[in-house]
């Protein structure tokens, strides 16, 4: 009797138990840069991992690099069990420098960073500048427009604004051309609108291997393995620069602990996949899990990092 009276207990709970359905992951940019690939990164791979019963679709609000989407989130699915946001450490260095308007970190519900990319500098294929020290030369004798996702503080700006004061460049005299992502950033490249790109070098994976490109440093502490291999750090070139980005997510603050933990749970699993390591593989980003509590730390802690770095370059006061 006790043993019955217990199954129809669990069969009951079960049944009231979260499952995610009509997922949507959510860009806040426009297609093609970083975070449309962190979305990437998960629409298929939880399908084919058997984690969801159908393909999450995507869906793209951009507007400065991040604040529209965060700021919809907050105000209107703030408890939205199947919609996740892609983040990066972008999108908190944004949080730390008050882009976000009066949000802060504490708003929203960080579900996991899945994936690790870095900084890089790249040209076009045709440009005259081969290494750091001759794009840096360039620069001290007239301004070059460069192109990065967000605005001036953003994380593309960031990047360079270190190199140059590495090489004793006012981070001010930088004539950057801004962009809703990291897609559009390199487009302007492409057709001759900037002449230097700073991003991210999982967004150059495509044009690097199709020799498109030139890509000058990678902001990493050593050289990368495969493809990238021969692309040089801006370490190794005399400039102690490195930047590392994580891939992530959040949600509404109002989420369930009984949704998020399905979430948490479900990428825990993911990143065990072999459909996952392929995904992730193929757009150029290294492994990475900080996923639930360990994730959220993290974030509470960069907050405090990158409003000091912003501090120091001369953003925040």
């Amino acid at each position: 009797m006790i043993l019955l009276l217990l199954t129809l207990f669990l069969n009951i709970s079960n049944s009231f138990a979260f499952e995610a359905h009509k997922t949507v992951c959510m860009v806040p940019a426009k297609p093609g840069g970083g975070l449309a690939q962190t979305c990437q990164l998960l629409t298929q791979s939880l399908f084919s991992a058997n984690l969801l019963d159908e393909p999450m679709s995507t869906k793209y609000r951009p507007g400065g690099i991040g604040t529209v989407a965060y700021n919809y989130v907050v105000g209107v699915h703030n408890d939205d069990p199947n919609l996740i946001i892609a983040a990066s450490s972008g999108s908190v260095l944004n949080l730390a420098t008050h882009k976000f308007g009066h949000y802060t970190v504490n708003d929203v519900r960080w579900l996991g960073a899945l994936g690790a990319d870095y900084g890089a500098i790249a040209v076009r294929k045709e440009a005259p500048w081969n290494t750091l020290d001759e794009l840096l030369s360039a620069l001290r004798k007239k301004p070059l427009a460069i192109s990065g996702g967000g605005s001036i503080g953003s994380q593309d700006w960031m990047k360079m604004a270190s190199l140059v004061k590495t090489a004793g460049i006012d981070p001010k005299t930088i004539r950057y051309v801004a962009f809703e992502g990291g897609g559009e950033a390199l487009a302007a490249l492409y057709s001759g609108h900037v002449q230097v790109f700073s991003g991210d070098i999982s967004d150059l994976n495509t044009a690097f291997n199709q020799h498109q490109i030139k890509v000058l440093a990678v902001f990493s502490p050593d050289r990368l393995t495969g493809n990238f291999s021969t692309i040089p750090t801006a370490k190794e070139q005399g400039y102690p620069v490195e930047w590392k980005i994580w891939r992530g997510y959040y949600m509404g603050a109002g989420v369930s602990d009984e949704a998020y933990n399905w979430w948490v749970n479900s990428l825990r699993r993911l990143i065990k996949t072999e459909e996952f390591i392929q995904q992730r593989e193929q757009l150029g980003l290294l492994p990475l899990s900080l996923i639930g509590s360990e994730f959220e730390q993290f974030v509470h802690d960069s907050i405090k990092q990158y409003r000091q770095l912003a501090i120091d370059i001369g953003v925040l006061p």
